[in-house]
Order: structure tokens, then sequence, then C-alpha cells
């Protein structure tokens, strides 16, 4: 959705050798918004996002207005996302994967992508869009590219731009927690890493927690038990200076 930074440009750097024509697309979707403030907040810098896509070869360019990809005779969307919609960032979220499926499907029907690259730090949404393209059967190989972060530590985002250097420090309580579930998954059960996880983020008064969890990696189903050999995936979200941030960490014992 622009506002674009190295997360966002690592995903054209994971294409480009996997393919011949590298296309990225900005549009600032409305129906992925909850809050209509929020919309008017998001930050276009959109002469600085087609700078940074120059300097490392994308091939194209899309950039729609809200009246193309929405026209008036638009038919409602909605597709079975399962419980995928409904936890997590579905639940504080209502509507937000309908939103993310309709346009994303528009965007797949009109550039037609043998692949696409989504980035894993939207763990929920690329599990939602692999539904997705599972239910309209396309042939489309979904790759999921690492979490690019600062040297802090910190995943990288649009919505950092609106921390101060504090909440920018602040905002490292996330990963820290995410750290201490990763370090200490041999040693502790699922409750003992979660409540350790828990008891750093409340040592910062800074940081807001709405939810945290150690879930199954394809239908995020909060997990009792990790066993061996399994893909588990911790994840959270956290407001910081009235700034919600969303992170995770994957696991396996």
């Amino acid at each position: 959705m622009g506002a674009l930074h190295e997360g966002h440009l690592s995903l054209i750097n994971y294409a480009k050798p996997l393919t011949d024509i590298t296309v990225c697309s900005i549009f600032v979707n409305p129906t992925q918004f909850n809050d209509p403030k929020d919309l008017e907040k998001y930050p276009r810098p959109i002469e600085n996002d087609i700078a940074l896509l120059e300097s490392v070869g994308c091939d194209i360019l899309f950039m729609p207005t809200v009246e193309e990809m929405y026209p008036e005779n638009d038919p409602e969307w909605h597709i079975d996302l399962g419980n995928l919609d409904q936890i997590w960032e579905g639940e504080h979220r209502p509507g937000h994967f309908q939103g993310v499926t309709q346009i994303v499907f528009k965007l797949f029907d009109l550039v037609k992508p043998n692949q696409a690259c989504f980035g894993q730090k939207d763990f929920q949404q690329v599990m939602v869009i692999q539904r997705m393209i599972d239910i309209k059967k396309l042939d489309i190989k979904l790759l999921i590219c690492p979490i690019i972060r600062s040297e802090e530590g910190l995943a990288l985002s649009s919505r950092n731009a609106r921390l101060s250097e504090e909440g920018k420090e602040n905002a490292l309580t996330l990963i820290t927690a995410l750290r201490f579930i990763k370090d200490n998954l041999e040693q502790k059960s699922v409750a003992e890493l979660l409540d350790g996880a828990k008891e750093i983020l409340a040592s910062n008064p800074a940081v807001e927690l709405e939810y945290l969890s150690i879930c199954e990696t394809s239908t995020l189903a909060p997990v009792d038990n990790i066993e061996t050999g399994k893909d588990y995936v911790a994840l959270i979200a956290a407001w910081v200076e009235k700034v919600r941030l969303i992170d995770n960490i994957l696991l396996s014992r």
C-alpha cells in the first residue's frame, strides 16, 4: 500500500532472480481499513516510492485509482476463509481480510502472475491469500519472504514512521518477547513461554498488548503443546504511541 521501505524492496529483490518481469502494485485499499481516520492518516509518499522501485529495478508499477478498482457496478465480494478471518487480526479488524482477498484477487486477475511474493511480517495475511488461491484454483505459487528488521530488531513497517525515536525503542519489546519464546522453546511449556513473554511486555508500560499466541502455521489455531517436527508461529499485536504494530517469529522443535 505504498510508503515503501527496505522490507518492501526485499520482495522485489527476492522476486527478480526468479522472474522475467517483476510487477509491483501500490494501492491504498479502502476496504482494508476499519477506521476512516486510519485510512486518512496512511502515508502516501508516492514520488519517493517510485524512486525506490526504480533503484531496485522493478519493471512495472501498477498504481490504479480507487474508482478503477471499485467501479460502481462492482459485484459484492465474500470468500469463505473459515476461521482465518475470525481470529487474531480477523477478530480485531472485522472485514479486513475480505478487503485483502478482494483486491489481491483483482490484482492477480489483471497481472496473471506465475509467482507472488508476500512478506512473512503479515503472516496471517499470507495464509489468507494462500486460502484464496486454493479456493479460486489459481495457478500461482505463493512465496513467503523473510521479515526485514532494523539493526536493533524492529520489524520494518510503514507505520513505524508514526513512531518517535523513543517509541521505536519501546517497540523493540515486541521482538524481545518473541525471541524469549524462540530461545526457550526446548525448555518450557507453551503456557510458560506465553507467561514469560507477557511478563516482558508488561514490564514496559509504553506497550499495550492486544494479543500474543503460539499457533499452528496454516490454520493459526492456538496450541497447548509443541510437537517435534511440526511448524508453529508466535503472533503478536500491540500498541505503542497509539500506533498498532504486529510481528511474528517462526518456531519448530
